[in-house]
């Protein structure tokens, strides 16, 4: 048995005693690409899922938390127009003091005033791909519901893998 085939047993087999999301992810997106071709990310808004393309075929998917009521996530047909490894939120984040300790958590930086003495930190978005201005598919918290400001909240090993997979102008569809 070659390297590549005992490492993917061990992993199933880690994957089978652990139940574990998290194992799954990383395993699933650390494995070789099977297929080549031009990369493209589709999103169901509906089935909570995003599903990542190469040449046709579907070569990775992951659960997702899309923007819930009153920030709804655009639907349509896009392309990457940014891809930031280590992004934070220009609105979204949290006032702290120069020591760095939270003032205000939970701010929208636009409507919630500042407290004296203290500075915006943007939220971190780890792996984001900007589709739309303002509006990107990024690492964040999954509740198993639509819960962001629009964004598309992927977990950590989903989202770091559509991010290398991406390019700029990778076309990126979101269907209801």
């Amino acid at each position: 048995m070659n390297r590549l085939s005992q490492f993917s047993a061990f992993c199933a087999t880690l994957m089978i005693l652990s139940g574990c999301s998290t194992m799954t992810d990383m395993v699933e997106s650390n494995l070789p690409e099977p297929h080549a071709g031009r990369p493209s990310i589709v999103v169901s808004l509906r089935a909570q899922e995003a599903y990542l393309y190469r040449g046709g075929h579907r070569t990775a998917s992951s659960r997702i938390s899309s923007g819930r009521e009153g920030y709804r996530t655009p639907v349509g047909r896009f392309q990457v127009i940014r891809k930031d490894e280590d992004h934070r939120s220009s609105v979204y984040g949290d006032y702290v003091d120069d020591s760095g300790r939270v003032v205000k958590a939970n701010v929208d930086s636009r409507r919630d005033p500042k407290p004296s003495h203290s500075h915006f930190v943007g939220s971190p978005m780890p792996y984001f791909l900007e589709f739309s201005p303002g509006y990107g598919l990024h690492q964040g918290y999954l509740p198993g519901v639509p819960a962001s400001h629009g964004c598309i909240r992927m977990p950590y090993w989903k989202a770091r893998q559509f991010y290398n997979a991406a390019h700029l102008g990778t076309v990126v569809i979101i269907k209801p």
